[in-house]
Parts: C-alpha cells; sequence; structure tokens
C-alpha cells in the first residue's frame, strides 16, 4: 500500500503542472533547509501547502487520511462496534464515549465519538453495525478519526461494496513511526528479555483479576483462566530502534515455542537475535517510559524475492 509520502506526491501532482522531478526536488530543498530535522512526508506537507493544496474539506478515501488531518469528510461502513461507556470528567461531570471502526473499499480506520447526540445516533439502534455513515468534520487524531461538536454523523443510503474490515498495515521505517499507526517494517532483533505471564478469560480474552484463590473476569465473573505470556524486544532497521511487544499468539511466528522452559527458551533467544523479520502492528504511547513502542500482531520471515519486487517497482 502507498505511504502518507506517495500520497502527498499524487495529491500536488493532479492540483499543478509540476512533475514528479520538480516536486521532489522542492521537498528535498525543504528537508535541507530545515537541517533534516523534517520526514519526507513532512517536507512534502509544507509544500503541499506553500502551493496552495489543501486536503482538507473534500470526501475523501479512508486510506488518503493523513496525520492531524481536520474538517475530514468520508463515508465507511460501520463494523467492530463498542459498548457505550460512561465516565467522569475533570470538572466531575459525567459524560459519554463510545468507539467503532468504519470500512470502505480502501481501508478501515477507529473512529471516536464523544458527543451525546452523536451517540444518541447509537443508543437508538439508527446507527449499528453493518450500516453506512457519512462523517464530516472530523479530526484525524493519532491514526484515529475523532468527531467532536462541531462535527456530524449520519446513516447514508449509499452501497459499499468491498469494504475492507481486516487490519490495514502501511510499510515505513522506524524513524517514521507515529502514534496510533498500524504499521508494517522490516528490521533486525537486537535483544529478547524474559517472558511475563497473565491470564485471561477464557470467554472474551480479556485479562483477568485475581481475588484470593480465584480469577474474576469484569464480564463473565468467576472463570477459569488460561495463561498467556508476552516477550518484549528491541528491534533496528538502521534508521532508529523501538521496544516491540510480542503476545502469545505471535511468539510461534517470532520461533519462541518454548515459553515454560527456561533453558530451551533461552537457546531459542539467542538464535533469533540479529535476524531480519517483518512486524506488524500498533505504535502507542508508553507512558511508562514515556516514549513509542510497537505492539506487534504478527511476525514473518523475509521473503527475498518480494523485497526484490518491492524495490524494482
Amino acid at each position: 500500500m502507498e505511504g502518507n509520502y506517495e500520497r502527498i506526491l499524487e495529491k500536488i501532482a493532479k492540483s499543478t503542472d509540476l512533475g514528479k522531478e520538480e516536486i521532489e526536488k522542492r521537498i528535498a530543498e525543504k528537508k535541507e533547509k530545515l537541517s533534516g530535522f523534517i520526514s519526507e512526508e513532512g517536507a512534502a506537507q509544507i509544500v503541499a501547502s506553500e502551493l496552495g493544496i489543501s486536503f482538507e474539506n473534500e470526501r475523501l478515501k479512508i486510506n488518503e487520511f493523513l496525520p492531524g488531518m481536520r474538517r475530514v469528510n468520508v463515508v465507511g461502513q460501520v463494523f467492530n462496534l463498542s459498548p457505550v461507556r460512561t465516565f467522569t470528567t475533570k470538572k466531575g461531570e459525567e459524560s459519554k464515549v463510545v468507539n467503532f471502526w468504519i470500512g470502505d473499499d480502501s481501508a478501515n480506520i477507529r473512529v471516536v465519538l464523544w458527543d451525546i447526540n452523536h451517540i444518541a445516533l447509537i443508543e437508538t439502534g439508527k446507527i449499528k453495525e453493518g450500516v453506512v455513515v457519512e462523517i464530516s468534520n472530523a479530526t484525524m487524531r493519532e491514526g484515529e478519526l475523532h468527531l467532536g461538536n462541531f462535527s456530524d454523523i449520519k446513516p447514508s443510503s449509499e452501497i459499499l461494496e468491498k469494504v475492507v474490515t481486516e487490519k490495514v498495515f502501511r510499510e515505513k521505517i522506524l524513524m517514521d513511526f507515529k502514534k496510533g499507526e498500524n504499521t508494517s517494517t522490516r528490521a533486525f532483533i537486537v535483544q529478547a528479555f524474559e517472558p511475563k505471564f497473565f491470564y485471561v478469560c477464557p470467554e472474551c480474552r480479556k485479562k483477568v483479576n485475581k481475588e484470593g484463590e480465584v480469577f474474576i473476569c469484569a464480564t463473565h465473573q468467576k472463570v477459569v483462566p488460561e495463561k498467556r505470556a508476552l516477550i518484549t524486544l528491541v528491534i533496528d532497521d538502521g534508521t532508529n530502534s523501538i521496544r516491540a511487544v510480542l503476545f502469545h499468539e505471535a511468539l510461534k511466528s517470532l520461533g519462541l515455542t518454548e515459553i515454560e522452559d527456561s533453558e530451551k527458551l533461552s537457546l531459542q533467544k539467542e538464535a533469533i537475535l540479529g535476524k531480519e523479520m517483518i512486524f506488524s502492528g500498533n505504535v502507542r504511547q508508553n507512558d511508562f517510559f514515556n516514549n513509542l513502542e510497537f505492539v506487534v500482531d504478527s511476525v514473518k520471515d523475509v521473503d527475498i524475492d518480494e523485497v526484490i519486487n518491492s524495490l524494482e517497482k
């Protein structure tokens, strides 16, 4: 899938008479002028702005969204609708929030509603899973689409075909990782730490709390839990390094199968050090360390033929 940089180039080319070489030249000059303290994507957005090109107030496909974009207009089909959650604000007032995903034929994105009038559409069943909605004046925030008081959402009569519901990962180098993005990257494993264990509910797979001798799930109450593991790695692609967290399901793909046997696991961890693999997951903020970390959904070996074909393109 094309990254943000390529989409900005395409937008500039369509909106001006400039050729690709001239556009890239201006981007390189802008990046050099800022002493390299900006990514190509950031420099491209500045060049677009200087040329009077706006990415806002027009209907977009989901894969055309850019970080920080405001006044986003889009049509998508609702899926993975979460329950409405009530919380207390810092002012002591009660408020609500709900999130769900929308997809079109290009990609999908998580949507967060904060306005009680918007949330009422879900509570009354006017917006539910499978319904196509029209969203306007929304804001991109940390890889999500947020709707506030000045946004709008309503059911649409439009019919969408081939809606993308599986996660979409954009290929990026570590240096360009941004919080909230679903990203895929090729990197080397440079450190592997000891596993940490936790317990989950066998029904909903959510973490359970131990109370005395029993385990309690917030939804299913007293349960016989399943033991799970996570392992933290440090991966590096030459542009940067990042902590990568892999949960139970992804460990086998990594080659770590002897989680309960410390001696065998030690040998397996040693075997993967220095190995280059492709990691796909979500970038999030680790509040304890105050830096970005990569929560990995899947891992796979590097396919040399695939890499060569990609470079040739």
